[in-house]
């Protein structure tokens, strides 16, 4: 079994508590499909916003989705300049027996010009 790194990121219609959960949940629920993730194999998951997102913690919506003994943290992303605004990342942690070209990188809506080539429809 392999310790991998699955990605993922989202922008955010508005700076709401309601719309960063629902953005953060949507996304994780893709990429636990995607890749058929347990909660059991994974290690810990880091969540990023860009400053402008600030009204919730996201890794709430991974509590809420039952994710209830992995280690969860959230973090402000660096403010670079022309960087996505209202972008929400996520680093997942995971054990697996998945070779690193079967993982299944998720980016959707706005933040698709972040990895257009692991681009999903939304």
């Amino acid at each position: 079994m392999k310790f991998r790194g699955v990605r993922g990121a989202i922008t955010v219609e508005e700076n709401t508590a309601e719309a960063i959960w629902s953005a953060t949940a949507e996304l994780l629920r893709d990429i636990i499909a995607a890749n058929g993730i347990e909660e059991d194999d994974v290690a810990s998951v880091i969540f990023t916003c860009t400053p402008d997102l600030n009204a919730a913690y996201p890794a709430k919506a991974a509590r809420d989705l039952g994710w209830r003994q992995v280690a969860l943290i959230d973090c402000i992303e660096m403010d670079v300049p022309g960087g996505v605004p209202k972008c929400l990342r996520v680093l997942l942690h995971w054990n697996t027996t998945k070779s690193i070209g079967e993982i299944r990188h998720i980016f959707k809506r706005g933040a698709v010009v972040l990895r257009p080539d692991l681009a999903v429809s939304s």
